[in-house]
């Protein structure tokens, strides 16, 4: 059977969903790869821009080019970077519209396992950065139970919800990482483990979140009457509520950086 497309097309919902911890990710990638000042980007897969934010904000970047399949996030990252020297397109992984060699580096924030052949999504990035260039990703730990939402896809799995993982999940184990730079003629490829966390004022405040995911709600009303009402109070009670009823949610992702020969 065919693994189902996820997309997001909600840039506002995605925000709220995943584009918070995009940034705390990302936040914590940076501080790993340690990149150099004035480079040349290319954010593949950028979403609504959460992660090409942090790029300019943090690595003084001469040029970013954004490129998603996404015309509805694309118009929520132009907006949020109205005033940026950053650049979105329209455009796929597995064949980006950009020439050999056009960047210094190249980037997959949380977006690997979407990508339905990664092995050809790594080797476009490989082709638009120069030699000596670096090319690098983070996606969660899903199979290892990293996921933000894993307790949410955990429990709804116990009532009889297949996991709505995305279709190509084992890519972003740390071994395939590894193996797929390698494999990609990459050198000097290094790998990390990255671990944050995210609190919500309340179990509401994060349930609210959690049902902005894409293809939540229709898998919540899947579950029939009174189930989604019994999936919110299994997630209550495996959430356990500090003394002041916030939820801090951890959360793991893999990481990866290598270099062009050259």
């Amino acid at each position: 059977m065919a693994a189902e497309t996820i997309t997001f097309d909600d840039g506002a919902a995605y925000e709220e969903f995943m584009g918070k911890w995009s940034l705390l990710a990302g936040q914590a990638f940076l501080e790993w790869l340690s990149p150099a000042s004035g480079l040349r980007w290319v954010d593949v897969g950028c979403g609504n821009g959460a992660f090409t934010e942090l790029l300019l904000q943090r690595c003084a970047p001469t040029e970013v080019q954004g490129v998603d399949p996404s015309e509805e996030q694309l118009a929520f990252a132009r907006r949020r970077l109205a005033r940026a020297p950053a650049t979105f397109r329209v455009g796929d992984a597995m064949a980006l519209p950009y020439a050999d060699g056009q960047f210094d580096a190249a980037v997959m924030a949380l977006v690997i396992f979407f990508v339905p052949e990664p092995a050809r999504g790594i080797a476009e990035m490989v082709r638009v950065v120069r030699p000596g260039g670096g090319v690098c990703a983070y996606a969660w730990d899903i199979l290892g139970g990293g996921f933000p939402y894993f307790a949410l896809q955990d429990e709804m799995a116990k009532l009889g919800q297949q996991p709505l993982w995305p279709p190509s999940v084992a890519a972003a184990r740390m071994d395939a990482l590894r193996q797929s730079w390698t494999d990609a003629g990459l050198v000097d490829v290094e790998t990390h483990e990255i671990a944050v966390e995210r609190t919500h004022a309340d179990f509401e405040a994060f349930w609210a979140a959690a049902r902005k995911g894409p293809r939540i709600a229709p898998r919540l009303s899947e579950l029939g009457a009174g189930g989604a009402d019994v999936l919110k109070e299994r997630l209550r009670e495996r959430l356990v509520a500090a003394a002041d009823g916030s939820i801090t949610i951890e959360a793991r992702a893999n990481a990866v950086r290598g270099r062009r020969p050259g």
